[in-house]
């Protein structure tokens, strides 16, 4: 499948407590700099005729907002968990303009968590105003929204089974510790890694900054930006200064072209 030219935005980058975090008066909780403000991390992927999100988290309507996005054609999910689904019913305020469902794509996982957490979309008897979603299962096959092609990978989060997603020659990996063999070989040949990378310190179901360095050298991606960064990590301009060419930290409102 041909891949369209992208624009990809960075809705957020931030771990599920977001940064700063309530409560935490550490410094990078308390920085002036912008990019050290982290919403829920979330991915907005556009070519010239389709738009659609990766994940929908507790800022879903202000990450809308804020990018000024007057239409969506469908959302992807990674995983069941509540910082990247929280926030669908705001789906409905695409509904409420467009006149149509939005095209929902997950995986069994995650979509028996959102028919039981979103159950009054799914009913039979259904009332004004409620989001309306047109489900669709993932499977291993790659498949295409509107004109942008979709290869989901496969990664995990300890246990728990999560898609990464590439497209054309971007791939977006949140959540994850380890990646079986089989599936980096879907991942060699981007020229752009999204990578989440928690903390530096060792962590049960994320990859930790080193482990995420390593990860981009082994498969000899070019370009890589890390994500779902916690308050943990430091601040965003000591960290970036630590990085060889070609890896960045992402931070929220970061465009992608290509």
């Amino acid at each position: 499948m041909i891949c369209p030219p992208l624009k990809i935005t960075f809705l957020g980058t931030g771990t599920s407590s977001g940064v700063p975090m309530i409560g935490c008066d550490c410094a990078v909780c308390t920085s002036t700099d912008k990019k050290d403000n982290r919403l829920r991390s979330s991915i907005l992927v556009q070519s010239a005729t389709t738009s659609l999100v990766v994940d929908t988290g507790p800022d879903f309507r202000q990450q809308m907002l804020r990018e000024k996005v007057k239409h969506l054609d469908a959302v992807l999910f990674t995983h069941p968990h509540k910082d990247h689904l929280a926030g669908l019913d705001d789906i409905r305020a695409f509904n409420f303009f467009s006149k149509k469902p939005v095209d929902v794509y997950a995986d069994p996982l995650t979509e028996e968590a959102v028919r039981r957490d979103f159950y009054y979309a799914f009913t039979d008897t259904k009332y004004p105003g409620i989001p309306e979603l047109n489900m669709h299962t993932i499977s291993p096959e790659p498949f295409i929204v509107g004109d942008i092609p979709v290869m989901p990978i496969q990664v995990w989060h300890l246990k728990m089974p999560v898609l990464a997603f590439r497209f054309g020659k971007f791939t977006y990996i949140t959540d994850a510790n380890r990646i079986e063999e089989e599936e980096k070989e879907k991942i060699r040949g981007s020229e752009v890694l999204v990578l989440n990378a928690l903390r530096k310190q060792k962590h049960i179901s994320h990859f930790t900054l080193g482990e995420a360095i390593e990860l981009v050298r082994e498969l000899r991606i070019p370009g890589a930006y890390f994500t779902h960064i916690s308050h943990q990590l430091g601040l965003h301009a000591e960290i970036e200064a630590e990085l060889s060419n070609g890896i960045h930290l992402a931070y929220d409102g970061l465009v992608w072209e290509g």
